[in-house]
């Protein structure tokens, strides 16, 4: 999930949280007047309407129905907005779910992959140190010989020698 989008889920779900909030206030209102008007009502006995024109009726009766009508159009509003939102708040969720899923199979993945070089080093390794091996049976093998000729020749070098030992020879100092 990207930086931009952290911030845009939490503004959604405070917007949300703010018109669900609205929204409950105007239903206590609407039932603390409803029941306020009853108790008027209904503890009044002699409460009669004023008598007033059918015209006069008619006008209040349209004015209310119209007011009736724009809160029905407010709350359609925020009804609508609602189910957006709870719609983007579900995918969301989802999207959440998916990235977690898929942050543990990588982190299990990372937890892994020290196993994994040192089984792949080991791999390479081995016709390395076979190689090693091979090279330093080799090197025994030929200081072994090269011992083997080196005393031979001291030793044919000592017999073919006039004296049978080898003196220095020093450089001679020049005479002016």
């Amino acid at each position: 999930m990207s930086q931009t989008e952290l911030p845009d889920i939490q503004a959604l779900s405070t917007e949300m949280s703010q018109l669900r909030q609205e929204l409950q206030l105007r239903d206590q209102l609407v039932q603390q007047l409803s029941q306020e008007l009853f108790r008027l009502v209904k503890g009044n006995t002699n409460f009669i309407p004023p008598k007033l024109e059918p015209e006069q009726d008619l006008t209040q009766l349209k004015a209310l129905q119209e007011q009736l009508q724009a809160v029905e159009q407010q709350v359609t509003f925020y009804q609508e907005q609602i189910t957006v939102r709870d719609a983007e708040i579900y995918q969301l969720r989802q999207s959440v779910q998916e990235l977690t899923d898929r942050s543990r199979m990588l982190e299990q993945v990372v937890q892994e992959l020290p196993q994994i070089y040192r089984r792949k080093f080991e791999e390479r390794m081995t016709p390395v140190r076979e190689k090693v091996a091979q090279l330093q049976r080799e090197n025994r093998q030929l200081q072994a010989e090269l011992q083997s000729v080196s005393y031979r020749l001291a030793l044919k070098t000592r017999t073919s020698s006039h004296s049978g030992i080898d003196l220095p020879n020093f450089p001679r100092p020049a005479s002016s």
